[in-house]
């Protein structure tokens, strides 16, 4: 067999795979459920609560750095909590910061809610973001933590549902996926498909085969416990990944990971191409540092292109049957499995259409940032530059 037809063969191969990957991803992912829907599932008047055995009460961080064009309304979902008793903990690291105006109007709109604002120049390490943890978590006073970043908006049985696993000795920690939506113009869209269609299929994927080495910033809850047996947050301050790693710390107790069934809504607010660009090349780079292998085969979930070689190839070649059957049923199975996510990942009919003629070009822009990512030693995140190589805090046992 000559070196061509070998070379040939493994790209219907690759095409073949790449569209049965779409059509697990399109199996995998739900249909995002309406806010109509999610209330009267979660949150129904009378419904029964869930019961803690142990009547814990929550300490909840999150780390601001700036204003957003939705954070009064996302920090709001926060306050109107079914819990019966948390706090809510809002970190910044300058007096100067403008998020610091939407937490004092939190507080007026919110005055029998516990809300802190805390604000505290004290760096440490090379992630400010932990750095700023670091600082909430000297306020935090409740036996369970729940970290959320400040772009996540959640519905009123949030903090009960993402909570009760702990009640469970063998949970180390419960983390949420989350559904991206756009707020602003083109660019945002782009950057809600790639959420939408690429992460969070990729995650449902991973987790239905089994795996729970996972943990997102839209959530992390844990026992506070569970933080200062891993070293607190100190043990994360020179990490890239620290929702990663801070799952990792646990699992390494031998604590199991939970994927809780809550679904937060995050924003995606990167108007310009450059912002975008930048943000989604920093979250590739992030995982080749905690998954190199699973990095290295990321390749072949970009259906589009695939697609498109496979139709190339079919027209082009006219040899054997098996070969152009192949390319032939890997372009029709693909597309039609990547018009089965696309409509998963869409919040209504009107949604489905418009982003519709957006599915080539993600797929395609996802190519090119992979290939991007390979490369680079270092990422930028809120104006901070940090080592792609993760870094753990001096005498921890982390990675």
């Amino acid at each position: 067999m000559t070196t061509s037809l070998i070379s040939d063969w493994l790209l219907v191969a690759l095409c073949c795979i790449a569209a049965a990957y779409a059509l697990v991803a399109a199996v995998a992912m739900p249909f995002a459920p309406s806010a109509r829907r999610r209330r009267d599932t979660h949150g129904a008047q009378g419904a029964p609560r869930p019961v803690w055995p142990w009547g814990e009460a929550v300490s909840v961080l999150k780390p601001l750095c700036g204003t957003e064009p939705r954070l009064f309304e996302n920090l709001a979902t926060f306050c109107e909590q079914t819990h019966p008793c948390y706090q809510l903990l809002l970190g910044v690291s300058s007096p100067k910061d403008p998020a610091i105006a939407v937490v004092r109007r939190l507080q007026a709109a919110y005055p029998q809610r516990e809300i802190e604002l805390v604000v505290d120049p004290l760096v440490h390490g090379h992630n400010l973001k932990v750095s700023n943890l670091i600082n909430l978590a000297a306020h935090a006073k409740h036996p369970l933590i729940v970290l959320a970043d400040s772009d996540i908006a959640v519905e009123p049985d949030y903090l009960e549902s993402v909570t009760a696993p702990l009640a469970d000795p063998r949970v180390g920690i419960v983390t949420c996926l989350y559904k991206a939506r756009s707020v602003g113009g083109f660019w945002t869209r782009v950057g809600a498909l790639f959420i939408n269609e690429w992460f969070a299929p990729s995650v449902r994927i991973a987790h239905a085969a089994g795996s729970r080495q996972f943990g997102f910033g839209a959530t992390l809850a844990l026992r506070a416990s569970t933080l200062a047996e891993i070293g607190g947050f100190h043990a994360l301050k020179d990490c890239l990944a620290d929702d990663y790693w801070l799952a990792e710390h646990t699992r390494k107790l031998g604590l199991t990971t939970v994927l809780s069934e809550v679904v937060v809504d995050t924003d995606v607010i990167e108007s310009e191409f450059s912002s975008l660009w930048t943000r989604e090349t920093r979250w590739l780079r992030t995982i080749r540092s905690i998954n190199p292998l699973g990095f290295a085969f990321l390749f072949i979930t970009f259906t589009s292109p695939w697609l498109v070689t496979a139709a190339l190839l079919a027209l082009g070649h006219g040899g054997a049957f098996v070969h152009d059957a192949a390319l032939v049923g890997s372009a029709a199975v693909g597309t039609l499995a990547r018009l089965g996510l696309h409509a998963r990942g869409s919040r209504n009919a009107r949604e489905f259409c418009l982003d519709l003629p957006l599915v080539p070009l993600r797929d395609a822009l996802l190519a090119v940032q992979w290939l991007i990512a390979v490369f680079g030693s270092h990422v930028t995140w809120r104006g901070a530059r940090m080592p792609v190589v993760a870094r753990v805090a001096e005498g921890s046992d982390g990675p």
